[in-house]
């Protein structure tokens, strides 16, 4: 079994739409989003306060995936596709 982290900036549709996706490639167990622990520290005055990166609506969500080590680069090859096709930026760590 292996286990594939991986961070999805973007809209909640989207995300919603990966995880969707990932529950339907043969070989994994679970995707699941894990909680944000860390505090934003986002100052009201802060240079960048108000720029539209700031107000886009978009979020960072942590997803660990647990899949059957023959499918890991089936799950990897879906995620880019699918976090393509939503405005998803991904990005895979070591650990959260």
């Amino acid at each position: 079994m292996a286990t594939i982290r991986l961070r999805a900036t973007g809209p909640r549709s989207g995300f919603d739409a990966l995880i969707t996706a990932l529950h339907g490639v043969d070989g994994v167990h679970s995707a699941e989003e894990l909680a944000d622990l860390m505090p934003h520290m986002d100052d009201d005055d802060s240079s960048s306060a108000g720029l539209p990166d700031d107000m886009s609506g978009s979020d960072v969500h942590a997803i660990e995936i647990e899949v059957a080590s023959p499918y890991a680069d089936s799950v990897r090859a879906v995620a880019d596709e699918v976090g393509a096709r939503h405005g998803l930026v991904l990005e895979y760590v070591d650990d959260f």
